[in-house]
């Protein structure tokens, strides 16, 4: 949803200067862990972290029919950040990198208020904000600029600049106000093109939102997804890779590097990856975030060597965008359709029948299944081996798809997937019916290979 009249947006000046670039085909800046969740109790953060996750999955299956892909971004339940310098002189914003959605920004401006975020809205300040006025190459995006079209999803530059029907080629009226609305939170501004200073690299006009506010949305974004608006397609990358380091949720800095490649060497493959195609979505007209989503075909799923038998309807996008698998960045926990969740479930807890239920837990958390493993002197689980397309198998470590709480000296091990029933009054329907989370790919190298359309992995160590 968008406004077209945001009077309080006009007060900012802006200058010009000129921009320089650089031919650097590789960028490497590092990426981050943020592990800040608002809780210190084991069982807070398991319940906190399946809710944002559900929450999240709602949103990405059911956007609204913008061009700005509304789904939730939850910067505080172990997603991953990069630091990105816009401006000139430059200044340092950290952004979650999120492969679920395309559009870019960041908090804006000294005035900059975040409601119910992790800090008060009396204290705004204390989130780093991008200061225009500091900035001598900044501009406010024009209307008649094919770039506002990217955000509004308008290709008529008359059908939203209502002041330029009449002078054209003058027309001084800006890019009409971007509102975000993600559900559980909002973020609102207007759009600019500024200078990008990437490490040996200037990248000048790139679009990035100016935000004013927000609501339960305390950092900005990096919108990783596949729209053309997004910091891949604006950089004109051919792929890009990183290392997950793996969730501790212990608040310890820990990094590994996000590699920007501009120059694809043909077919070639990284050393040791895995790879399976990239699929498109036949998306329904106006459901433009689904033509996003990085799409992949997984094809079948063992548990202890046992095949889940999963219907083809879940594994595979229908004519009309529904069902498949996605790959994104800013999910925690995995997400499955009520149906695929049932059958997995099931057959965990077949093979687990050694293993005490932990029904208290599951009530207290929402998180099933849940087992007692304070008894046991070792725990031994079926793995869990994810086969995609073309041959591609994706062996879990225990952690990726198990989380550990404990209360003095019960220790309990949850199911780390979620499904719609955890949160109450979430009916999920339509859309990816399986996302992949973050969580699941700890300590897996990823790249994303744009050039060729193919998603690679391999497990590494990215402690």
């Amino acid at each position: 949803m968008f406004s077209s009249s945001f009077q309080p947006f006009l007060i900012l000046l802006f200058l010009f200067s000129p921009l320089i670039s650089s031919s650097d085909t590789n960028i490497t800046i590092p990426i981050t862990l943020l592990n800040t969740i608002p809780y210190s109790d084991q069982f807070q953060k398991l319940t906190f972290l399946a809710s944002t996750s559900v929450a999240r999955a709602h949103h990405l299956k059911n956007p609204q029919n913008s061009s700005l892909s509304t789904t939730p971004i939850f910067p505080y339940s172990g997603a991953y950040s990069i630091s990105l310098r816009f401006g000139t002189p430059p200044q340092s914003m950290p952004l979650i990198i999120d492969t679920g959605s395309s559009f870019s920004w960041f908090p804006c401006t000294k005035k900059y208020v975040c409601r119910n975020c992790s800090v008060s809205s009396t204290q705004s300040h204390f989130i780093p904000s991008f200061i225009p006025k500091q900035s001598f190459s900044v501009k406010i995006l024009g209307c008649m600029n094919q770039k506002c079209g990217w955000v509004h999803n308008s290709f008529d530059p008359e059908s939203r600049c209502q002041d330029c029907k009449f002078r054209k080629e003058n027309c001084t009226q800006i890019c009409p106000p971007y509102i975000i609305l993600y559900g559980l939170g909002s973020t609102g501004g207007i759009a600019l093109v500024e200078t990008l200073n990437l490490p040996n690299k200037k990248i000048s006009n790139f679009l990035v939102g100016c935000s004013l506010f927000s609501s339960n949305q305390p950092a900005g974004v990096a919108g990783f997804g596949r729209g053309i608006y997004s910091l891949p397609s604006q950089l004109g990358l051919k792929k890009f890779s990183y290392c997950l380091v793996s969730h501790k949720f212990d608040n310890t800095p820990k990094s590994r590097m996000l590699v920007m490649d501009t120059e694809s060497k043909s077919d070639q493959k990284t050393k040791n990856f895995s790879y399976t195609p990239m699929l498109k979505n036949p998306v329904q007209p106006g459901i433009i975030a689904f033509s996003e989503y990085y799409y992949i075909g997984l094809r079948r799923i063992t548990i202890g060597g046992k095949k889940v038998k999963v219907p083809y309807k879940y594994l595979s996008p229908d004519s009309n965008g529904n069902g498949g698998t996605i790959v994104d960045s800013g999910s925690t926990f995995t997400y499955m359709n009520q149906a695929v969740f049932d059958l997995v479930t099931n057959t965990f807890v077949e093979q687990l029948k050694g293993y005490e239920r932990a029904r208290n837990v599951e009530s207290l958390t929402g998180s099933m299944p849940c087992f007692d493993i304070s008894r046991h002197k070792t725990v031994a689980m079926p793995e869990l081996k994810l086969h995609f397309k073309g041959g591609a198998e994706m062996a879990l470590p225990l952690e990726n798809y198990f989380i550990s709480v404990n209360d003095n000296e019960v220790v309990v091990t949850c199911l780390a997937i979620v499904t719609s029933k955890m949160l109450p009054g979430q009916e999920i329907t339509g859309g990816p019916s399986i996302i992949l989370g973050n969580f699941l790919m700890q300590n897996f190298h990823v790249e994303y290979d744009l050039g060729n359309e193919r998603f690679g992995f391999r497990q590494d160590s990215c402690k």
